[in-house]
């Protein structure tokens, strides 16, 4: 059994190998399922900078939220998933997770490793990264008790924010073809050089134009320790 923290992966590890591998397998069975399956449709890729890293962050209605999230921007993304995912009893989502370049994260207690991930992804290597702001899957249609962590990741790697809006989902869609129909909206990109709470009301009001969910948005009471020593931790990441 594989007993690798991955909380901490390193910039030899989205070479041109795992780059390649990622563009292959986002063309020809990401696209392929996207299109066949939930007959996506994409708005608003022309908002984005070619070859321009970003934190690409969206609303979370399923497990199929990233490679929905990487088709629509069309880019290589590192997303930061719940640890529980590296261990979980399907085999298929674990060896896809890990594969495909996502790093783990202790949502009870970040851990120093994961910032460590996440500097050495952006300052070492041309991936973008992948943050759900909701922490966890919902589909209650209301945007509340958001994770402040992405701001914070934003104004340390100084990257822009990209809201995502995915409407449309309403279930798996098995074996059937066509009936499924995913709008994934790219936004305009926010600057991480805006302060905290116009970085969240501006996230906020994008995704809820684009989804149609309720604004209520807020940070979660059980604040991400992220903020904690996130400047000793950059300068270690660095010696």
């Amino acid at each position: 059994m594989d007993k690798r923290n991955y909380n901490r992966r390193y910039a030899n590890e989205y070479g041109i190998f795992r780059t390649a591998f990622y563009r292959v397998f986002l063309f020809l069975v990401v696209w392929t399922v996207s299109k066949l399956q939930y007959n996506i449709k994409i708005i608003g890729r022309e908002n984005l900078e070619r070859g321009k890293q970003y934190i690409y962050t969206a609303n979370h209605t399923s497990y199929l939220d990233p490679p929905f999230v990487s088709l629509a921007a069309n880019d290589t993304v590192a997303y930061m998933a719940k640890q529980e995912l590296f261990t979980d009893k399907n085999w298929l989502l674990r060896f896809i997770v890990k594969i495909l370049g996502a790093f783990a994260v202790n949502r009870e207690k970040p851990e120093l490793a994961t910032f460590k991930t996440v500097f050495d992804i952006t300052k070492n290597t041309k991936w973008s990264l992948g943050i759900f702001p909701e922490g966890q899957i919902r589909k209650t249609g209301v945007l509340e008790n958001l994770q402040k962590g992405f701001i914070t990741i934003a104004k340390k790697t100084k990257l822009d924010i990209v809201p995502i809006g995915i409407s449309g989902f309403d279930g798996y869609a098995g074996k059937t073809i066509l009936k499924k129909h995913i709008t994934a909206r790219i936004g305009t990109p926010i600057s991480y050089e805006l302060s905290e709470e116009e970085i969240l009301q501006e996230w906020a009001r994008q995704i809820c134009e684009y989804t149609g969910y309720e604004n209520k948005a807020c940070f979660a009471t059980h604040e991400e320790d992220v903020n904690l020593s996130l400047t000793e931790q950059k300068e270690e990441v660095k010696s």
